[in-house]
């Protein structure tokens, strides 16, 4: 891919290619009208222009397998139909067939893969890190990417033993220990992380787990490993490329770099590019050009063109899976989803409306950055206003009585608990789990709570206790425990407030709905009636289509709205009524 290729650019006429001679005497022309070929024909000056400074390029393979994948070629801003050569042509064609290449799975894998992991899955890594091109493994939660990860270097080891990375978040070293230890159990694993971490000695065949902490701090250190396979876990973690993150991965240099997310895009096209970049560097291009000849195109405008362009070229560096695709998880039991709109009390009411009037009335006198500011605060605002009025006012109690969504919550868990099935709640909020921790503790309902705070050993140990069914409630942080979690005793699952990003609450359900669980999982969405929740929810069922052709959602476009269309998102509806 590193093979520089001479490339030269054809006119053609009637799709007929025009000898030198006759581009010469084009490229010479005084007048925009010519005889040639027997007809008269009509030359543009800008392409006389072009004509006359024709030249050849270089372009690195990767560049040409873009252009071979897409059939068209960027010349002075325009796209032209590019003709790839015979060996790049015949690249391809392999891609194109990598789910079709028969591959044994390793012996000495202490597992059964499932037909996907095996005929896609492992087949599709193997092809692609011997072909030294990376990609990302992007199954839904659950679907089991770690086994996939330690059946390919069993494969590769096989044939080539070089040392594997594994670069994850630090509350999943404990958990790719684990699956190493009985997957793999004569592979030497080593946790490089604390302060004595070292890498003398390194086995050809082990696997290094490390975390993007790490990664950052010793990102010269490892880079002087001859690495086989360095693999990015939950690899949205690095999806900015311009972070400390992102800059260190790039340096640690491997014979094939892979990715592997649930969410490949959660807010931006410009994560794929990130992500694509670090596996297969110069695919998608300059993130400058990638953002104008794509991304703008597809977010703003959902040009179609564009779209299909983009997944013409990811496709072969992309696999993905989901849960609901056909034949993927027939094992796995049915998932019912169900949005529970729940009525504000006059108190959230009261609060919510004062908030809306005397916040708009700010971003009305404000532009700019400070005008973003001040709408994502009002939509922090209303968020716990809805939740409750202790959250919103930083109080510790009372609880009761008090919020919509509480008195919707303690019914729910009445029935939950007492037909002895266990339930996760989500909160993107910590001061909310702990005024949901308190109030149930108060009933008598046992809870365990987890959040950014939470070490790696006391994670393990709470996720083993609820496991065992020592506590009917699992309280979690979104941004703590949506991913990473096996969590299958849950059989439902409670999103307390709305992230506002489909694929973020989907990869915090997958915590309970994943492989292992043989449960029907109900999830539970509470919206409050009348708000900006239940606008938005509108809305983001309208773009979750969108969202599965690998475009996100996050709430920063919210700050873009005029400010007629904010105060009409945020109005109170004229269904709640509000004390004087």
């Amino acid at each position: 891919m590193a093979t520089l290729l001479r490339f030269s650019w054809q006119p053609t006429l009637g799709g007929e290619t025009l000898t030198e001679a006759e581009i010469a005497a084009l490229a010479d022309a005084k007048r925009s009208l010519i005889r040639l070929r027997g007809r008269w024909v009509k030359v543009d000056r800008a392409l006389l222009a072009r004509l006359r400074r024709r030249q050849d390029r270089t372009l690195t393979g990767l560049e040409a397998l873009t252009a071979a994948l897409t059939g068209e070629i960027d010349i002075d801003g325009e796209q032209v139909e590019f003709s790839a050569p015979p060996q790049i042509a015949a690249l391809v064609h392999r891609l194109s067939t990598v789910d079709k290449q028969a591959i044994e799975v390793p012996a000495d894998l202490k597992a059964t893969l499932r037909p996907y992991q095996k005929k896609r899955g492992l087949a599709w890594l193997a092809a692609m890190t011997d072909l030294g091109l990376g990609g990302c493994l992007a199954d839904d939660m659950g679907l089991g990417k770690t086994i996939q990860l330690i059946a390919l270097h069993l494969h590769r080891r096989a044939r080539q033993p070089l040392p594997t990375l594994v670069i994850c978040p630090t509350s999943l070293l404990g958990n790719w220990e684990r699956e190493l230890a009985k997957f793999a159990p004569d592979v030497p694993v080593r946790r490089y992380h604390g302060g004595l971490r070292h890498l003398d000695e390194l086995a050809k065949d082990e696997v290094v787990l490390a975390s993007y902490g790490v990664v950052r701090r010793d990102a010269d250190a490892l880079a002087h490993v001859d690495w086989g396979v360095v693999a990015a876990d939950e690899a949205q973690h690095a999806k900015n490329p311009l972070s400390r993150t992102a800059k260190a991965i790039r340096k640690i240099p491997a014979q094939a770099r892979l990715a592997l997310t649930g969410t490949p895009v959660e807010n931006r096209l410009s994560e794929l590019w990130a992500i694509l970049d670090w596996t297969t560097p110069g695919l998608l291009g300059s993130l400058d050009g990638f953002r104008k000849s794509i991304a703008i195109p597809v977010e703003r405008y959902r040009d179609q063109q564009a779209t299909e362009r983009l997944a013409r070229i990811v496709r072969p560096f992309l696999l993905r899976r989901k849960k609901t695709d056909p034949g993927i998880a027939p094992e796995l039991p049915p998932k019912t989803e169900t949005d529970q709109i729940v009525s504000l009390t006059t108190e959230q009411a009261t609060l919510y409306k004062a908030v809306v009037e005397e916040t708009m009335a700010e971003i009305e006198q404000a532009e700019g950055i400070a005008r973003r500011g001040l709408v994502l605060k009002l939509l922090t605002a209303l968020k716990q206003v809805c939740n409750h009025p202790a959250h919103y006012l930083h109080e510790k109690g009372p609880v009761a009585g008090r919020s919509g969504k509480l008195a919707a919550l303690d019914e729910l868990l009445e029935v939950i608990t007492a037909a002895g099935e266990s339930v996760l709640i989500f909160s993107q909020y910590v001061e909310m789990c702990r005024l949901l921790e308190t109030h149930l503790a108060g009933r008598g309902i046992g809870t365990i709570f987890l959040h950014g705070q939470t070490s790696a050993t006391q994670r393990d140990v709470m996720v083993q206790r609820f496991q065992d069914g020592l506590a009917p409630v699992f309280l979690l942080s979104l941004k703590a425990g949506g991913v990473g979690l096996n969590l299958t005793r849950a059989s439902h699952v409670i999103h307390f407030d709305r992230w506002w990003n489909p694929a973020v609450e989907d990869q915090a359900t997958d915590r309970a709905y994943r492989i292992g669980q043989d449960k029907p999982v109900q999830v539970h969405r509470l919206i409050a009636e009348g708000t900006v929740e239940d606008r938005i929810d509108v809305l983001l069922k309208g773009k979750r289509a969108l969202a599965d052709a690998v475009v996100g959602g996050g709430e920063t476009w919210l700050s873009e709205l005029s400010n007629d269309e904010l105060a009409d998102l945020v109005r109170l509806g004229e269904e709640v009524e509000v004390r004087a």
